[in-house]
């Protein structure tokens, strides 16, 4: 039996719709989803299979035009996840079109010259009228040459499982990379964190956008097959701890239980989550946070 296997990264703005599509072509919820820009921060991988073939999926941060150190160094992780990739999927919003950061994007991918490794696909097709996306399709593949454009909508799941198989017959021959029953390769502490930041983003929404993380300090293991998760929310101003503790300590125990939920919901097992909030004035500038989330900090220099 000829087996394939290979790396295949997702590039696009924010709220391309990256996160959607992983999740669905992995069938499990790897990579946090939510309504802000900017939020997918480390390069998750998620592993999908495809008949004898095997993809890991690089969800890389949105590509933006970087102003902070955080900013950049998610920019570069962005790139530098293309670079690695076997297969690279431009994702498109079908109802923004050519944006401004989409040819930004276009003239960044003309000069690292990655020739036939380049997929459109344009999202969110359920947005707008047949003509419209005819002639986004169009427009799009005159200013680069795509090895192939699919239409699909990652939150419908329509066109996702034509791309998923095309990308499986188009990796290099080779053994897989992962075991079978492994969907993501990150630390199961890091995937906890990720999850207990979303439901801060989804809870908090517009009062601490970027300027929040979340650590996973500790995972116990217990005998009766729960496990103990001790996690610090870091936050930069002093004022902001009242905001996540909500009143008489309503926002925290709301995420806090929204978090556990899930994160029981995906190892399959009883979880016990503690949550602290630390202040920590510099940590968009501290070298160790940004290991932390799976980004170089030079990066952002």
């Amino acid at each position: 039996m000829t087996t394939r296997a290979g790396f295949v990264a997702l590039l696009g703005e924010p709220n391309a719709g990256k996160s959607t599509l992983l999740n669905r072509m992995v069938g499990a919820k790897v990579s946090i989803v939510t309504h802000k820009v900017q939020t997918t921060r480390a390069r998750i991988r998620g592993v999908a299979l495809d008949g004898d073939a095997q993809l890991v999926f690089v969800d890389t941060p949105g590509l933006f035009e970087p102003r902070r150190r955080l900013d950049r160094a998610m920019v570069a992780a962005a790139w530098s996840g293309a670079a690695d990739a076997d297969i690279v999927v431009l994702l498109v919003e079908a109802h923004r079109g050519v944006t401004e950061g989409v040819e930004r994007v276009l003239a960044t991918l003309a000069e690292r010259a990655l020739p036939g490794r380049v997929v459109l696909a344009i999202n969110k097709i359920d947005r707008v009228e047949a003509p419209v996306l005819l002639g986004l399709t169009k427009d799009l593949n005159e200013r680069y040459g795509f090895a192939e454009t699919f239409l699909i909508s990652a939150e419908r799941g329509h066109g996702v499982d034509d791309l998923k198989r095309w990308l499986a017959q188009n990796l290099p021959e080779g053994p897989w990379l992962y075991p079978e029953d492994q969907i993501a390769d990150l630390p199961l502490r890091m995937i906890a964190a990720e999850m207990t930041r979303e439901k801060l983003t989804l809870r908090l929404h517009q009062e601490l956008p970027y300027q929040i993380t979340v650590e996973t300090e500790g995972w116990e293991e217990r005998k009766d097959g729960s496990a103990r998760v001790d996690q610090v929310i870091y936050v930069v101003r002093d004022g902001h701890k009242g905001i996540v503790l909500g009143r008489k300590g309503e926002t925290i125990k709301a995420i806090s239980q929204a978090a556990r939920a899930e994160l029981e919901a995906f190892t399959g097992r009883k979880i016990h989550l503690f949550l602290q909030i630390k202040v920590r004035p510099g940590w968009l500038d501290e070298a160790e946070r940004y290991s932390e989330i799976g980004l170089d900090f030079r990066d952002g220099g």
